[in-house]
């Protein structure tokens, strides 16, 4: 039992919950009861503000450090906050990225729980996929109507770790009674049924959403759904307790709801909409997080998660390093173990300087969407207060409605007081919410305008088989579903090499694919896999476990 971290009985009472309404799972997890957020509805709602950033460099630039510091920094001056994040994939926590439940002194706790097992949510996950999987391979082996088409499966199996052999496989070898067949795993995290997890906004809901999926075509090309094979009822069965949020803390004890996990540049990238509906009617101030950039995150939360939730935000937060900036100047590289000089010199104002479109793009971004948005400037410790002073001023004149400087990493909530009063006076400006096309829109127009209006592309460049796709989809009734990209993080274009503020290039979009259950259609463009790959130096080999049963190097 961790000492510093309050139990969660005494959390369930700081909300004004009762016993019944959250489950204990251990001394500091807990689940909410089934249905919280509509039990709550006689509730004031609080007010909705979303964290997103400038185009990450491959270290990250402590967005969710700064989401929970944030939630911190609101407690420290008196409003009532919850932070709401997704849960951690293990793929990057032994991969590339590491943990992604913050740090320093602005993290979630129980840390290691949060980071790996927890609840288990991702597990039922996995096994709801997996026993779909099944079904599918063992209707069509025993050639059960409706016929499907062993050449036209479309789901795949998953697990939540990265493996980059498994991108392909050949399944039913060896049985000579069953099916071989061309196959693959996709990342638990990039699965369409942790898409409807995050989406679904009751059990109803996501018996609905699980029942249309589509796993695959008879030979004739009629789609075959989950609830054509009548496998919803058992796909809900296993997902019932992992639809409810599950209730940990921050560093300092503010409440804090982990749930779900969708990658933002395969999937949506945010938390579930279940657990940000019961946090507003709970807290002041619901501070939730957009994956990646607002190319990537924020545009797929205004277009994907608040068509769903029928929630609009409040405020967005955008957050940016100096390291960042000069990043996409073109004239420094990040990696591990080689930081940006430390000392201050000409050449990092004028590279700082040099990456600022990268800033002015995202900020115009947020503006299309009509959200006030203020700039968190993630300070590090050897950043030049001269290079601090320099972003504020172009974050300014490039409207920003306000500009703060946060330190949550080393100070936790007393280094984010300033960004949460900055959050306060801005969450009370206007919002002229709206999304960037209508339902009515088609496909290839709501794609374009991703492009053209948040990217800032010239437009799309449709291969032969994507345009039949989406030309399929429009055509069968598909059409007035939102659209979901999955591209890089590191740019606003589709290429990780192309820096800062990129102009004059077209996307291209190799596939498009139908996840019916999540409610929406989603393009691959760029060299974007399901199923990523190992490093040659995976974090995994640096954790180990001591005798106490303490775990080393998660973080």
């Amino acid at each position: 039992m961790h000492p510093r971290l309050r139990r969660i009985d005494e959390l369930t009472s700081r909300l004004g919950l009762s016993p019944d309404d959250v489950e204990p799972r251990g001394w500091h997890v807990g689940k909410f009861s089934q249905g919280l957020h509509q039990r709550l509805g006689h509730r004031p709602r609080g007010k909705y503000v979303n964290v997103a950033a400038i185009n990450p460099t491959p270290l990250g630039e402590g967005k969710t450090v700064t989401a929970i510091g944030l939630a911190m920094g609101l407690e420290r001056i008196g409003r009532r906050a919850i932070v709401t994040l997704r849960q951690p994939s293990m793929g990057p926590l032994f991969g590339v990225k590491g943990g992604g439940a913050g740090g320093g002194q602005a993290r979630l706790e129980p840390f290691d729980d949060v980071n790996l097992h927890l609840t288990g949510d991702l597990h039922a996950v996995a096994a709801a996929n997996n026993l779909l999987a099944a079904l599918v391979d063992n209707h069509a082996a025993r050639g059960m109507s409706p016929a499907i088409d062993p050449d036209r499966i479309d789901w795949k199996r998953c697990v939540d770790v990265c493996d980059r052999s498994l991108r392909g496989i050949r399944t039913g070898v060896g049985d000579d009674a069953w099916i071989e067949r061309q196959s693959g795993f996709d990342l638990t995290a990039a699965s369409e049924i942790m898409a409807i997890l995050g989406l679904a906004v009751d059990l109803t809901d996501l018996k609905d959403r699980l029942g249309r999926i589509v796993v695959g075509r008879t030979t004739d090309g009629t789609r075959v759904t989950a609830a054509g094979l009548r496998a919803a009822g058992a796909l809900t069965a296993i997902l019932r307790d992992a639809l409810r949020p599950n209730l940990v803390q921050t560093s300092d004890g503010t409440p804090a709801l982990v749930h779900t996990g969708p990658f933002a540049n395969i999937a949506h990238g945010n938390s579930s909409v279940v657990a940000d509906l019961a946090a507003l009617r709970l807290a002041e101030f619901v501070v939730t997080e957009s994956g990646f950039g607002a190319d990537c995150g924020a545009e797929k939360f205004f277009h994907l998660k608040c068509r769903a939730s029928g929630l609009a935000p409040d405020l967005e937060v955008l957050v940016c390093t100096a390291r960042a900036l000069k990043l996409h100047s073109g004239k420094f590289t990040v990696r591990p173990g080689r930081p940006l000089p430390r000392e201050l010199l000409q050449e990092d104002l004028d590279a700082l300087h040099a990456g600022a479109a990268n800033l002015e793009a995202h900020l115009e971004i947020l503006r299309r969407f009509g959200v006030p948005t203020v700039v968190a400037v993630n300070r590090f410790p050897d950043d030049p207060q001269a290079e601090i002073d320099a972003i504020s001023a172009i974050a300014r004149s490039a409207g920003a409605d306000d500009v703060a400087v946060t330190t949550a990493f080393l100070e936790g909530a007393a280094g984010s007081e300033i960004l949460a009063e900055a959050v306060v006076r801005a969450a009370s400006l206007p919002v002229r919410f709206e999304p960037l096309y209508s339902d009515d829109l088609p496909l290839v127009g709501k794609l374009e305008a991703i492009v053209r209006q948040v990217y800032g592309g010239d437009g799309v460049d449709l291969s032969p088989n994507a345009q039949r796709e989406l030309d399929d989809l429009q055509g069968s009734g598909f059409g007035r579903l939102p659209v979901c990209v999955a591209k890089t993080q590191y740019s606003l274009s589709h290429d990780p090499e192309l820096l800062g503020r990129p102009r004059g290039f077209r996307l291209p979009v190799d596939s498009v694919r139908l996840a019916a259950g999540a409610g929406y259609v989603y393009v691959l463009a760029g060299q974007i896999r399901t199923m990523p790959g190992l490093p040659s130096e995976p974090l995994a080999l640096r954790i180990d476990v001591d005798g106490d049963g303490r775990i080393q190097n998660l973080a």
